[in-house]
Formats: structure tokens, C-alpha cells, sequence
């Protein structure tokens, strides 16, 4: 009797730490007596086929590698309930028992959509914006705030040089879990973010302020849900006569090898993961909460809503300057 296998794919965005999670899926589910497929670029390689088996040998040395091994994509046609179908057949044809999906919101949704049609589907939440309602950490998140603060590090020694305002856009299209983290971090003189709204002549008088203390480098951070970082720079030299530059980090955010945090939720996370399709546990989430992994109903989960740390943002407004 052929073994019944576990597929793990990762869709969406790519953050590090998901070759972690596969590792992870992979080891433990064949130390249970699975087969292990990986379903290559997310939802459009389950709909077309786009397998490999995944053995021991297979996911050696990934565990310090950002990105994904099993590349990543957006999958639109997933949407579409017929597709759920068809991959749903193609899963029963695979023999599988169930997979392991590591994304976010839109990847959920597809496993809650695969687990409705009958195949047992378990996520794990893989994203650098830490925006995942369920759990309060997600895989990526501490390596892209670790690589912020580098390169914003770089960006004050010219700042300084210069005498200049660094506007620094990061990552967080509706969060501003990375800007209020490592503005903080970063000792940012202003940081502006989606949950708060924000007065540019504030900041310009914030930055007078300092100036007038004897300050002359100033950190601007904005997360990229804000938008117009260039015209805040812009205005901010019209407004002081401070020369200042605006800098969009961009997708350097999601590369480089995970620290070791995102290492060890990962691979906790994948192990839970396994265990849950053991037992024909699917359609939830894998979180963690106050520190402990669990898990969710899928749709629970994205009914959730993630309170911002106003605690934290106030903090960063009272001892950076």
C-alpha cells in the first residue's frame, strides 16, 4: 500500500524563514511515515501539476537560506471555486493527506477554500509585515526588521556626513508593525504609519524642534502604506532648508538569511503543522500566542483584527528625538 503523503507549498509574498518551515514540514512529516511533496510557485503549481517529491537529502542546508526553494507566486485563478475542485482532484489523485501552506491572508483563503472541498489544510503564517490577526509573531518578520535597521544604520552615518533628513520608506502596506519597531530601534525622529494618521507640518515642526537643540541628521521612517515618500521629503527641504532624501528599501526587506528567531518559530510551526495532518486535522491556522504555538479555525483567523502597539508608537514619539 503506497504511503500517503503531506504537499507543502508557500504562497504570496516570500519572506525568510519559509525554507525553515519546509525543513521543518519535510523531517517531521517522513519521521511520521510520509511522503513529502513540494508543490512549486504556490496555488499554480498545485493546479498544473508542478511537484517534487521532498526527501531528507532534499531540504539539507536550506535552513539559512532566505527566500523559498519551492519558489513562490500569486495564484488569481484559485479564486475561482471550479479550480478549487480541480485541486482538489489532483490532491486525491497525489494521494495526499492534507498540506502545509505558508503565507498570509490571501494564502489562508485559498486553504480554508481547499479544506471546504475535502483536503485537510493547515497554514502557517509566512510574512515579513507581521499582519496576520492569529498570531502575534509571523515567520520573517524579526530578519526584515533586523535588515531595516542595517541599512537605516548606513543611511545615518551619510545623513550625518551631510547634515541631512533621511526619509526611509520600509515595508507595510496596511501595518506599521516594521516602521513603529525600527524607528524605535533606530532612535527615527518621526514615524509615520496606515493606523495613524499623520500632519506633515507636525513633523516639520518636530524636526525644527531638534534641529534648534543641536541635532543635525534627522531619520525620517514611513511606512509604505502611507505613501508620497518623496513628496514628504520634498516638503520637509522646502519647509527647513535641511537637504533632505528620500530612500524606498523595498524588496531587500524580504531576502537575506533568517535570524535565528525566525529559524526556530519556523521550524516549531512546521512541526505543528505535521501533527495536526497526522491526526486529519485541517482548514487552521498555526499562531502563536503569548509565546506558545497553537492553532485556529482558518476562518476565525481571518476574521480577526490586530491591534496596533499604540504603546510602542507613543514611546517612540516621547524619547526619539
Amino acid at each position: 500500500m503506497a504511503k500517503k503523503k503531506i504537499g507543502v507549498l508557500t504562497s504570496g509574498g516570500d519572506a525568510p524563514g519559509m525554507n525553515a518551515a519546509v525543513r521543518a514540514v519535510t523531517r517531521s512529516a517522513i519521521s511520521k511515515g510520509f511522503e513529502v511533496v513540494g508543490i512549486r510557485r504556490g496555488y499554480n503549481g498545485l493546479l498544473h501539476g508542478d511537484m517534487i517529491p521532498l526527501d531528507v537529502q532534499a531540504v539539507s542546508d536550506i535552513i539559512q537560506r532566505g527566500g523559498t526553494m519551492i519558489y513562490t507566486a500569486r495564484c488569481p485563478e484559485f479564486k475561482e471555486w471550479e479550480n478549487v475542485v480541480k485541486a482538489k482532484d489532483i490532491c486525491i489523485e497525489q494521494g495526499m493527506a492534507g498540506i502545509v501552506v505558508i503565507g498570509g491572508d490571501g494564502s489562508f483563503r485559498g486553504a480554508a477554500d481547499l479544506s471546504k472541498a475535502g483536503i485537510p489544510c493547515v497554514g502557517l503564517p509566512g510574512t515579513i509585515d507581521n499582519d496576520i490577526q492569529c498570531s502575534e509573531y509571523t515567520i520573517g518578520y524579526d530578519t526584515a526588521m533586523n535588515t531595516v535597521v542595517d541599512m537605516i544604520d548606513k543611511l545615518r552615518d551619510t545623513s550625518h556626513s551631510h547634515e541631512r533628513c533621511a526619509v526611509v520608506e520600509v515595508m507595510g502596506r496596511n501595518a506599521g508593525h516594521i516602521a513603529v519597531n525600527t524607528g524605535l530601534a533606530c532612535g527615527a525622529t518621526a514615524v509615520l504609519v496606515p493606523e495613524v494618521e499623520y500632519d506633515i507640518d507636525k513633523v516639520i515642526a518636530r524636526i525644527r524642534e531638534v534641529r534648534a537643540a543641536g541635532k543635525m541628521q534627522f531619520i525620517v521612517v514611513v511606512a509604505e502604506g502611507i505613501g508620497g515618500t518623496d513628496e514628504i521629503a520634498k516638503r520637509i527641504q522646502a519647509e527647513t532648508g535641511i537637504e533632505s532624501r528620500a530612500t524606498v528599501l523595498g524588496h531587500v526587506q524580504r531576502g537575506g538569511a533568517p535570524t535565528v528567531r525566525d529559524r526556530v518559530v519556523a521550524s516549531e510551526m512546521g512541526y505543528y503543522a505535521v501533527e495536526l495532518l497526522e491526526k486529519g486535522i485541517g482548514n487552521r491556522v498555526v499562531g502563536l500566542k503569548d509565546g506558545k504555538v497553537y492553532d485556529v479555525d482558518i476562518q476565525e483567523a481571518l476574521s480577526m483584527k490586530k491591534p496596533f502597539n499604540e504603546r510602542l508608537y507613543r514611546i517612540c514619539n516621547e524619547i526619539n528625538f
